[in-house]
């Protein structure tokens, strides 16, 4: 049986193969084999054809060791544990070594093969010396990893604006572009204080609805063509794209009036 599972501070996806006959279930706490070593994780679904046409997965088959036993639970939470206390003492050593890098997290492995320290910098650092110093204090294989500042709102926030968890820590799988043209297209505020998350980067939030916003709007006369309507000849001066209606100005004293759509002509250039 194949499972999808989510596993590690990143919250990556992985395909992983369970020998047991034993049946698992959404939510059940498992001990992984991915390439980083030995991780707990947790199940998802099963890896069924639909699962895997909606998601991206960062490992595409490895394997489920076991379930979880309450001395792994244990071990878990005293790593995670650890964890800060690495961080304390990473962190020193990067102030004393003064080299131009923020420390955003420290990650233990489950099973002890590596350590991996995410951190964020405005550009490359040389730190090879930092890499021997840390392996000699943690006594294990130390991985860097420069992240940009959305991976590190996914590594550290918690609530979002709307008062759920933010996306990219509960369920997102990508941190996809965004642009100022979505927040356009769906009459968005342009306050860039009001469409940022908590990366200071325009909100993911933004994506979600701005592909149906495109198909409507390919539906609606476009801004500044010539309309035939019920009151007469008329300029298209705005859309309402999910009403499917659009702002008519009408010569004359008639103004401007809001039409749906299907009530209006376009006429030739």
């Amino acid at each position: 049986m194949k499972y999808i599972a989510r596993y590690g501070a990143m919250r990556f996806l992985g395909v992983f193969s369970f020998p047991d006959h034993t049946l698992l279930r959404h939510g059940n706490r498992v001990i992984l084999k991915t390439n980083r070593g030995q991780e707990a994780g947790t199940v998802l679904c099963d890896a069924s054809p639909q699962a895997l046409e909606r998601i991206r997965t960062e490992t595409s088959e490895d394997r489920i060791l076991r379930q979880m036993t309450a001395e792994d639970e244990t071990e878990y939470k005293r790593m995670q544990e650890g964890e800060k206390e690495e961080f304390v003492r990473c962190r020193n050593i990067i102030q004393e070594m003064n080299l131009p890098m923020d420390l955003v997290r420290v990650e233990h492995i489950f099973g002890g093969e590596r350590v991996i320290v995410y951190y964020t910098a405005e550009g490359r650092v040389d730190f090879r010396e930092l890499v021997k110093m840390l392996a000699g204090e943690f006594q294990t294989r130390i991985e860097m990893r420069q992240i940009g500042v959305r991976d590190e709102t996914k590594l550290l926030a918690d609530f979002g604006d709307c008062g759920k968890e933010v996306c990219c820590n509960w369920y997102l799988t990508e941190m996809l572009p965004v642009s100022m043209k979505m927040a356009k297209l769906q009459k968005a505020t342009l306050d860039p204080v009001k469409i940022s998350g908590r990366c200071g980067r325009l909100k993911c939030c933004l994506r979600y609805e701005y592909d149906h916003y495109v198909e409507a709007q390919k539906d609606l006369p476009v801004v500044g063509c010539r309309v035939k309507t019920d009151e007469g000849e008329g300029e298209v001066i705005g859309q309402e794209i999910l009403a499917g209606k659009v702002l008519v100005e009408i010569g004359g004293e008639r103004g401007k009036k809001l039409l749906d759509h299907a009530t209006v002509t376009i006429l030739p250039d």
